[in-house]
């Protein structure tokens, strides 16, 4: 295995809620370290450019729109297999398909 660094996001819903540290805490329980972190409002430019990838899909205005509703937190985690356990902590993106 690798130590890997990878790029995340806690997004606004979770930062309206108040669950920044709680969602901090499963990366680290999960072995990943915070080695960068920033709170901050993306711009709707940000927003575009990040997600420019689903720039044609339907739901493209509204992702954007909604994350720039509110702060949200940007960081860097370090681990071995950082990529993959990140994607495992965050779960799967459709939500019928996560596990409890």
């Amino acid at each position: 295995m690798a130590l890997e660094r990878t790029f995340s996001i806690i997004k606004p819903d979770a930062t309206r809620r108040n669950l920044t540290g709680a969602i901090n805490a499963k990366f680290e329980e999960a072995g990943l370290r915070i080695v960068a972190q920033k709170r901050s409002n993306m711009t709707t430019a940000q927003a575009g450019k990040f997600y420019e990838v689903h720039s044609e899909r339907p739901f493209y205005d509204e992702l954007t729109d909604f994350m720039c509703s509110a702060p949200v937190v940007v960081q860097v985690l370090e681990g071995e297999d950082a990529v993959a356990l990140n994607r495992k902590v965050m779960g799967a993106t459709n939500p019928a398909e996560a596990d409890a």
